[in-house]
């Protein structure tokens, strides 16, 4: 073995305890994430949190909570965008919301809802279709900070060009800017439109069904889940799922040659949108 091979193994080696040490002392259970992924994230916060090595960082992370919180936005990947795959936007209005509309209620799962654009993005469709004020809308995440960024709904607001032709291309019938007011440089969103949204910690590695859904939509998390973690999360959302309940997936996903492919069946497969099968 060369030098570099043992200390590659040895830095390997000391990101698994670390986040063994994180699931031990804070219960966030990152063990069966990709680790190529992790091991990225990891050196992005020593960097940030100034430590020379990964001990040093696990040192710091285990006695202070407010550098763990640190931590855990990289850890997280809190990364999204306003009506992000406008396709998958469109397939929703032509090929779940008439099947959506035929119930007396509803309930929506946003799975990993990071900073909340998705959120309301589909609070946005939900409310053009005359399903808001029927929905309920769980918006989860393991990330509190992300959750608190979610509920204030504000966003910068050098994206709304890239979200405004996002929104066109989804179907969208009213001019984007109505929904939310320009102050400094933010876009800040019509609170209505997260009046029946329910912001919670939940995560997808270890907590348990919550509620029966008629929509579960996790778009680009489960892309740094290990095969296991894919697995259970997939079960979760099946067992969460009414009957004939809707999965959306995001655009670089599949359940292709998965042991699950059975449980969800295709509506619009290059979009990603899946029934439950029974």
């Amino acid at each position: 073995m060369t030098r570099s091979s043992a200390l590659n193994e040895s830095l390997d080696a000391e990101i698994r305890l670390l986040i063994e040490a994180i699931y031990s002392r804070y219960s966030y259970d990152f063990r069966d994430y990709t680790f190529a992924s992790q091991k990225r994230r990891v050196m992005q916060g020593m960097l940030s949190l100034k430590c020379a090595n990964v001990t040093q960082l696990m040192n710091k992370v285990i006695s202070e909570p407010e550098s763990f919180m640190q931590l855990l936005q990289y850890l997280t990947i809190p990364v999204s965008e306003m009506f992000r795959d406008p396709s998958y936007y469109a397939a929703l209005r032509e090929h779940a919301v008439p099947i959506l509309r035929t119930y007396p209620s509803l309930k929506i799962w946003v799975a990993g809802c990071s900073t909340g654009e998705e959120i309301y993005s589909l609070a946005i469709l939900l409310e053009e279709e005359g399903l808001l004020d029927r929905s309920i809308i769980y918006a989860t995440d393991i990330n509190p900070v992300s959750l608190e960024k979610a509920k204030k709904g504000i966003f910068p607001i050098n994206r709304m060009p890239n979200y405004t032709e996002n929104y066109q291309k989804s179907g969208g019938t009213k001019s984007f800017s109505d929904y939310y007011t320009a102050a400094y440089d933010g876009a800040i969103f019509d609170q209505a439109l997260s009046r029946n949204v329910t912001f919670a910690d939940h995560s997808l590695a270890t907590d348990h069904i919550f509620s029966e859904v008629h929509l579960i939509s996790c778009r680009n998390v489960m892309i740094y889940f290990n095969a296991a973690l894919q697995a259970r999360v997939l079960d979760l959302f099946y067992d969460s799922l009414c009957y004939k309940g809707f999965l959306g997936l995001g655009s670089k996903e599949s359940l292709d040659y998965s042991t699950h492919a059975e449980k969800f069946l295709p509506v619009v497969k290059k979009d990603r949108l899946f029934r439950k099968s029974a």
